[in-house]
């Protein structure tokens, strides 16, 4: 079924959710500047043995700048989850463009994002219970408040998750 308009009986999502949809797409900011820094050449608070043995040079580096640029395009999709566009895929979305995703399908990826989200970067909530020794000390500080911001966004994907849901129960679909 090919459609081009959002479901107008669809409610609109609570302000909370907007709001929390746009934190999660915001958390991954500040880890991501700092991985773009070291891709760049900038040891960013490791030593310079440090910086030499984590390989953030050549394929090093590519491979940071797509960490950080997938991270923030996934972070990016729980906007998905509030606005229209993800109600009705652009056209430009190669086989699904103009086609309305299925909204359970939808709230299972998202939810089971959440969850391993949740699961992996809950470690940086603990980052100075561990030493880091190819870091200096204001280096492993920094860098432990630049990743903080990344517990938030598996909750923060959940919360919004949830009220995709809830809207779409509440809409019948």
């Amino acid at each position: 079924m090919l459609t081009t308009q959002p479901d107008t009986s669809l409610p609109s999502p609570p302000r909370w959710a907007v709001r929390a949809a746009h934190a999660a797409a915001l958390v991954t900011l500040p880890s991501g500047i700092w991985r773009l820094l070291l891709a760049a050449g900038f040891t960013a608070g490791y030593t310079e043995a440090g910086y030499e043995a984590m390989g953030f040079t050549g394929w090093g580096a590519v491979y940071v700048v797509g960490l950080t640029v997938g991270g923030e395009l996934l972070a990016l999709l729980t906007l998905g989850l509030v606005r229209p566009w993800g109600e009705v895929l652009p056209r430009w979305v190669p086989f699904l463009g103009g086609r309305r995703p299925d909204p359970r399908a939808v709230t299972v990826a998202a939810s089971l994002g959440a969850g391993v989200l949740t699961l992996v970067l809950t470690q940086f909530a603990l980052w100075w219970a561990f030493p880091h020794p190819d870091m200096t000390p204001l280096g492993s500080t920094i860098a432990g408040i630049l990743y903080l911001p990344l517990v938030a966004w598996g909750p923060l994907l959940a919360a919004v998750t949830l009220a995709h849901h809830r809207r779409h129960r509440a809409a019948g679909l």
